[in-house]
């Protein structure tokens, strides 16, 4: 594993990269990371997918370094979506599969909607289509409460006091609730630690919620740009943990339209896990990505 520098603009961000650069290669999967977490929460794909002839490339995305904080604090979907296209095109890719966990599936689902021509397959894990959360809310109202902690970051000042007090507890809570039956190693938070006090970033962090996630956007109240981009012509396949505190996984039961993947979907739930579910079995999440990665060159 190695780091590289990505940029867009003004913006640099550091990668996580394994695996072939240039043919023979099988290609390019591109990793977004979620909250709260950084680009290292693809440890376990990186060696796997590098052996299997893939280059994998783990960006920290916009406002995890304080290199990658836009002046005007830009932190819409939208915005970190176009970030994603011009990552490609500076890793010299016409198409990438897309890989994205958490936030970064939210991002993935919206870059495969927004230019379907730069993706062979798109894979999201943990986070359905957020242009359709308002409908799976109004199915599933107990979400509502599993999200509690965006109602929370809205409150400025208070949250983003509360966040970082007592050494992070807040997000080591969120970390054993939305992962029940999993332990993240003490070397990986001390990793995540140091990536969340570095300068600007905990701001950042919290402006994700507060620019893309209000109780307005939540429930279907405010539009935003992603929320009109319905329609994602890319294969898309997505894994959801039978046990995750976070998103409720019956969610995807209704949030998932076929007019919305014409070229097809699929929904695979993972028992015992959680919402990490990468990192809890990934051996298992392994095993279903690649198959749908190599069916789908």
């Amino acid at each position: 594993m190695e780091k590289i520098e990505l940029r867009r603009g003004s913006l640099s961000f550091g990668a996580l990269t394994q695996g072939p650069v240039s043919a023979p290669g099988k290609g390019t999967i591109l990793c977004l990371h979620g909250f709260p977490d950084d680009a290292r929460s693809f440890r376990h794909q990186w060696p796997f997918f590098a052996a299997q002839g893939y280059r994998v490339v783990a960006p920290y995305l916009r406002g995890y370094e304080p290199t990658s904080q836009p002046a005007d604090e830009d932190y819409s979907l939208q915005a970190i979506a176009e970030d994603v296209l011009a990552w490609i095109d500076q890793l010299g890719e016409s198409k990438v599969h897309l890989l994205g966990h958490d936030w970064g599936a939210a991002i993935a689902y919206l870059a495969g909607a927004l230019a379907p021509e730069r993706f062979h397959s798109i894979a999201t894990i943990a986070v359905p289509p957020a242009a359709r959360m308002a409908d799976g809310i109004r199915k599933v109202p107990g979400q509502i409460l599993k999200s509690w902690y965006m109602n929370f970051f809205q409150l400025r000042g208070l949250s983003d006091w509360r966040l970082e007090r007592d050494d992070w507890a807040l997000i080591r809570r969120l970390w054993r609730d939305w992962s029940p039956s999993f332990q993240l190693p003490e070397s990986e938070w001390a990793s995540l630690r140091n990536t969340f006090a570095a300068a600007g970033v905990k701001r950042a962090m919290l402006a994700y919620y507060r620019q893309n996630a209000s109780p307005a956007i939540m429930l279907g109240l405010k539009r935003t740009a992603a929320m009109d981009l319905t329609t994602v012509p890319v294969p898309t396949l997505a894994l959801t943990g039978a046990e995750d505190g976070c998103i409720d996984t019956r969610l995807y039961d209704y949030v998932f339209q076929e007019a919305d993947f014409p070229r097809g979907h699929r929904v695979e739930r993972i028992e015992g896990a959680g919402h990490f579910l990468h990192q809890e079995k990934p051996d298992h999440v392994n095993a279903r990505l690649l198959d749908w990665i190599d069916s789908n060159q």
